[in-house]
């Protein structure tokens, strides 16, 4: 057997490297004897996920790159320890499997799926304080940090979230595998994937549409003699998890060096990226991502430089792999055309073969008289458009969508088929941070993306 070398991995870079460069977005924690006893408790834990897992998926994120496939990337935007539960882990895998059908076989290819599950517990704050009736006390950075609560106690980072988060994710990956390859997933139950409200939606129709055709063709597939015995892609799915790698201690102490590559691995998700505010080209969290073999993304915001775009891509895929990067924009309905566009065009020109993918929820936020944070569906779809346009004009590919949504009957987004309004907002507005689409808004908007990938698949010059 080989013997692993130093060669194998990227120069200059440990998985601790990343201490030696400035950082934004950390928490401060006022026991650092008792974060690094923590940091050293998780480096002794078995990994969530493994090598194999993650470079499949950059395999298939390589096909998304050159259209082959599409990627669809949801879930919580933010998960909470109080909503563990295998019914809300259920509802949302539910719904991604509807979302993901959906665009199937409207799309005609397929779709990799990827959760904002399992680990997605930190989020990054524009201010490190939080003002309430005069009181000042440090911002709430997720679950894994600190708490939610407006006191003093609660708003103390804590090290001991950390391997809360880590049991946590844990349990959620078990269910997800389960789901997955259980038979949960199977296509032959689409119509229990159905949930009670979609029945009562204006959408019902054209889902039972959509539905009926499925068991036409799996009709047609078991004829010939691909059934869920024989065929085992009908009754089982690949699905991945992934989420913002922001609190460095706890990615770092769950970095593990493969045995079969000799690489090192981030083994708290399959896919992390770098959002919007943690990009510096000599931060952090850069340092940190260049070096782990794991597909990775990047949030691509109006603020973004052309020169810029081109030396982080230097950095974190310098060997232009397929997969390996993707790029996400994150723009406002309002700024797409504008910044886009020469983007995609200085990408294309330096040869880059990134996964393009468009968050339309970040860009989209407003504030509503009532002081709460609200998306609206029409600007969410204002901006995909644009998106897929802007593609289409520049010649490259419109590889998936990443979205803030739920399996739940929330109401913090406005619009969509029922029409929700701000005076709805306080039904069931229940995320700890920001808003997201409830399981009927995220169907309907798998809808639209089907037809766009209809129309491209349309317009694609025949080989």
């Amino acid at each position: 057997m080989d013997t692993i070398t130093p060669a194998h991995l990227t120069p200059g870079w440990t998985p601790a490297s990343w201490r030696n460069c400035p950082i934004r977005q950390v928490p401060s924690y006022p026991d650092e004897a008792k974060l690094a006893a923590m940091e050293a408790r998780l480096t002794r834990f078995p990994p969530l996920v493994f090598a194999g897992e993650a470079r499949r998926l950059k395999a298939q994120l390589g096909q998304a790159a050159s259209g082959q496939a599409f990627v669809l990337q949801g879930g919580d935007c933010a998960e909470s320890f109080g909503d563990f539960t295998a019914n809300i882990i259920r509802d949302t895998f539910r719904v991604l499997l509807q979302m993901a059908v959906v665009l199937t076989f409207g799309g005609a290819m397929p779709v990799v799926k990827l959760g904002r599950m399992a680990g997605q517990f930190a989020k990054p704050r524009s201010s490190d304080t939080e003002t309430i009736d005069g009181i000042s006390l440090p911002s709430y950075r997720g679950d894994i940090v600190n708490g939610p609560e407006f006191s003093a106690q609660a708003r103390i980072p804590d090290p001991t979230r950390m391997e809360f988060g880590y049991f946590q994710s844990a349990g959620t990956l078990n269910l997800l595998r389960a789901f997955a390859s259980g038979g949960y997933a199977d296509l032959h139950e689409v119509h229990r994937w159905n949930l009670d409200f979609v029945e009562k939606s204006p959408l019902a129709a054209r889902y039972r549409d959509l539905s009926a055709r499925i068991d036409e063709t799996l009709a047609f597939m078991g004829a010939c003699g691909l059934t869920s015995i024989s065929a085992p892609q009908i009754r089982e799915t690949d699905f991945y998890t992934s989420h913002e790698s922001l609190l460095l201690p706890y990615e770092q102490a769950l970095t593990r060096l493969d045995s079969t590559s000799g690489e090192y691995y981030a083994c708290s998700a399959h896919y992390l990226w770098i959002g919007d505010r943690t990009r510096q080209l000599d931060g952090a969290h850069v340092e940190f991502m260049r070096g782990i073999r794991n597909p990775i993304g990047m949030k691509v915001g109006p603020s973004m430089e052309i020169d810029d775009l081109l030396r982080l891509m230097d950095r974190l895929d310098p060997n232009n792999e397929p997969g390996r990067l993707s790029l996400i924009a994150r723009m406002g309905a309002d700024k797409v055309d504008e910044k886009l566009p020469a983007l995609l065009r200085a990408v294309k020109a330096a040869g880059r073969t990134p996964v393009w993918m468009c968050d339309p929820m970040h860009g989209n936020t407003i504030n509503t008289a009532q002081k709460l944070k609200t998306r609206r569906y029409e600007a969410i779809v204002s901006e995909l458009k644009s998106f897929f346009a802007a593609h289409a004009a520049e010649g490259t590919i419109a590889g998936g969508a990443h979205m803030e949504m739920t399996g739940q009957d929330v109401t913090e987004c406005t619009g969509g088929a029922r029409g929700l309004s701000e005076a709805d907002l306080g039904n069931r507005y229940e995320t700890s941070c920001d808003p997201r689409l409830n399981a009927e808004q995220a169907l309907e908007l798998a809808f639209f993306l089907a037809e766009e990938l209809k129309t491209r698949r349309a317009k694609r010059p025949s080989a």
